[in-house]
This record gives C-alpha cells, sequence and structure tokens, in this order.
C-alpha cells in the first residue's frame, strides 16, 4: 500500500462530513454529564451502501444486532447511522433491543428512509438501561441540525474517556474524479485485537458495490484496528461501520484491481491514521508504542509475536517506567504461539533520540542504559523484533500502562 501514498492527500480538520452528500449533527440529550454532547446521526442524502465489522466478543450489545440484522452478509443499502455515548445498552436484556430498534425506526422516521438502512451504535457503561426518552429527544434534535460542517460535532459526541476527538479525512483521484474517504472514531479504553476494537464511522462517496465495500474494510481492518490494543480487553460493543454513496461518480468499483487497490490504500490511510490516535490517547497513556516483527516465518507468527507483546502488562509497565527490560519483551515472544528459534531473536528499541539494540541471538548484548533511558522517555517509541525466520512482518500499536489507567477504571461507572 506504501507505493500509492504519494496519491493520496490528507483533509485538514474534516471528518465524516468531508465526502459529498454527506450531513451530520452531534448534540447534548443528558445521556452523560451536562455540557457534553452524547447523541449523534450521520446521513447520506443521496441512496448509498454501507459495510460493517463487529466485536467477537459473545456478549454483544443490543445496537450490534439491529445493525447485524439490517446488513445480513455484512454489507447492504444504508444511508444512516445513529449512535448515543454515555451509556453501552449492553446486558440490557429485552428492554435493550427494543430501545436499539427504537433508535433505528425513530431515526428511519425522521429521515424518510427505510428501517433497514440505519446502523446503530451505543458506548458507555454496561448493564444499565438507555435512558430512551432522552436519546429520543438527542435523535429529533440531531435530525433537524444536520449539516454539511457537523462532522466534529459527531467526533465529540462518540467521546466516553477519550482526551481528544478523533478524525480523519483524505482524498484521491480514481477514474479521473476526486473521491473522498471520512471517518471519526472513539477509542481510550478496553481496546484489544478482536475485529473492530471501538467505535469507527466512514463516509466515502465513491461509487463500489457494497460487496467490495466490505471486503475493503475487512482488509484494511484486518491490519489496523485489529493490530491495536490498550488493555486487553475486548468491548462488546466494537463497531465499524462505513457508508458508500457514489456521489463522486467516479466508475463503480465491483472488484479487485487498480480502482480498488488505491480506494483500499486510502482506506488504510485513514485507519493507519485512526489507529495511532486510539493507541495515543489510551486511558492514563504517555507513549503511543509500535511493535514491529520482521522475519518471521509466516505472517501469522509475525502477528502472534508483536500482538503477545503490545498486550504483555509488563512490558507495557516497563516501558512506562522507561526500563529497557528487553527480557519481558522477549518472554511475551515465547508465550505468544509464533514458531521461531529463541535463539535467532533480535530486540531493539528506537524513538526520536536514537537507536539502541539490546539482544542478539536471543541474549543481552552489552548496551547504555542510560541512552535506553532517554529513548524510553519520549512519547513515540518502536520496539523491533527480528525472529530471523522468514519474510514474515507485523506491526501492532499500543500505549504504557501507568498509574492513571487503574485510577480511570477504578471509578469508572461511579
Amino acid at each position: 500500500m506504501g507505493t500509492l501514498k504519494a496519491q493520496i492527500n490528507e483533509i485538514a480538520g474534516k471528518g465524516v462530513t468531508a465526502p459529498q452528500g454527506f450531513l451530520a449533527a452531534g448534540v447534548e440529550a443528558a445521556v452523560k454529564k451536562p455540557g457534553k454532547r452524547d447523541v449523534a446521526v450521520i446521513f447520506s442524502t443521496k441512496p448509498a451502501v454501507g459495510a460493517a465489522v463487529y466485536t467477537l466478543n459473545k456478549v454483544q450489545a443490543a445496537p450490534i444486532g439491529v445493525t447485524k440484522a439490517n446488513l445480513p452478509h455484512g454489507y447492504g443499502p444504508l444511508r444512516a447511522a445513529v449512535v448515543n455515548s454515555g451509556n453501552a445498552n449492553a446486558c440490557t436484556g429485552q428492554q435493550g433491543d427494543a430501545d436499539a430498534r427504537r433508535m433505528a425506526d425513530l431515526t428511519a422516521e425522521l429521515l424518510g428512509v427505510e428501517k433497514t438502512e440505519v446502523a446503530v451504535a451505543s458506548t458507555g457503561v454496561i448493564g444499565v438501561t438507555l435512558p430512551l426518552a432522552r436519546v429520543e429527544a438527542g435523535i429529533r434534535q440531531a435530525v433537524q441540525e444536520l449539516a454539511p460542517d457537523g462532522g466534529e460535532q459527531v467526533a465529540r459526541a462518540i467521546m466516553t474517556t477519550d482526551t481528544f476527538k478523533k478524525e480523519l479525512a483524505v482524498f484521491i483521484e480514481l477514474g479521473g474524479r476526486q473521491v473522498t474517504i471520512g471517518a471519526a472514531t472513539k477509542g481510550s479504553g478496553m481496546i484489544h485485537p478482536n475485529m473492530a476494537t471501538m467505535l469507527g464511522f466512514i463516509t466515502t462517496d465513491a461509487a463500489i458495490t457494497g460487496q467490495a465495500l466490505h471486503q475493503a474494510l475487512v482488509e484494511v481492518t484486518g491490519k489496523t484496528f485489529n493490530m491495536l490494543t490498550v488493555d486487553g480487553d475486548t468491548s462488546t460493543n466494537d463497531m465499524v461501520v462505513m457508508i458508500a454513496n457514489g456521489a463522486a461518480n467516479n466508475p463503480v468499483i465491483e472488484e479487485k484491481g487498480p480502482d480498488y487497490d488505491l480506494f483500499k490504500s486510502a482506506l488504510y490511510h485513514i485507519c493507519a491514521g485512526l489507529t495511532r490516535m486510539i493507541a495515543q490517547d489510551g486511558e492514563g497513556a504517555t507513549k503511543l508504542v509500535e511493535v514491529r516483527v520482521q522475519g518471521a516465518e509466516t505472517e501469522r507468527d509475525a502477528r502472534l509475536a508483536a500482538k503477545a507483546v503490545a498486550c504483555s502488562n509488563l512490558v507495557k509497565t516497563a516501558l512506562f517506567g522507561c526500563d529497557a527490560n528487553w527480557g519481558r519483551i522477549l518472554a511475551a515472544v515465547g508465550y505468544s504461539g509464533a514458531d521461531f528459534d529463541p535463539l535467532t531473536v533480535d530486540i531493539s528499541i528506537h524513538s526520536p533520540a536514537g537507536s539502541e539494540q539490546m539482544a542478539k541471538n536471543g541474549a543481552g548484548i552489552p548496551f547504555d542504559e542510560k541512552k535506553a533511558r532517554q529513548i524510553l522517555e519520549q512519547k513515540e517509541i518502536v520496539i523491533t523484533i527480528d525472529l530471523h525466520q522468514g519474510q514474515g512482518n507485523a506491526l501492532v500499536w499500543t500505549c504504557d500502562f501507568s498509574y492513571d489507567y487503574v485510577k480511570i477504571n477504578a471509578d469508572y461507572r461511579t
């Protein structure tokens, strides 16, 4: 995908309403604390197709059931998405199912679209019944306030413990037409690789079939959102929804080929950028960390090794303490399930402060402890693990584990 990167152009300060034909709004409905936006609607003014990926947690929130039913093949006609924050509507029984359906039905009624053309999402506290009257009022207000510059409101309305909004937009040229992709995500805690890993909403004015859209989304999330971990907890509500309305009038992308590859490359740019933002904003995080595994026998082995290191609480706490404890890294690779020879592993760390190799051929080597600490004191760190077994590579994004993660989650519900 990197060979196409030069053709991808970021649009500063834009998100889900950057593509043609999309309106959005985010409002205060008192689901969260006063003064916080917490209900949002995204709407395509043109007929559109949508695709989605979901958490693999067996305990799934009511909105996921509704969205899955509306997109029975993973894709289908889709015009809108409605979302609330502050309440997950998860583990809420039949009442939760009815409330999620009501969110879709009311949004469809107000927008004049089919009930099956609305995706529903929620995020927040688990096990608490949705304050439906407030959410309904928020939906009505959001629909009234839909605007072509409402993308930022959506990015703010979906936040929970996030410390900053996460949105991104790019444009590319396909078939002589400018095609735009915009997105907003939320995620800070309860983040772990397992299909989607947070809430994400992606829009595009590209002309593309639902099946091709779904395929691109699955392929890209597998290398971005699915390669992200903050705390090892897979949420009940994780979902990424993408809507494409064809307003760019490019030749319709129906199957794999040059246009599909460029479209997917732009989508990867968006999702990788947002993945980095989520890792950077991990609850209590002080460092963004990239774990790179190279030289694995297969890509699967590389992914297993990288995820194990990124998920290790011992590694993450060492990073918070700026301790170059390479033994914890090698131990995590060892229990990852990856097939490798422990006697061929090299480990090094990198940051704007420099690089330092700490292990070679599976054993420690003399290194500059002071320089290593300076490297680990930076805000962005890369851990490189070379297995010297083959051509398999993988990249996982994560963060360190600080005292504040415990503080944030110790009283999250109260």
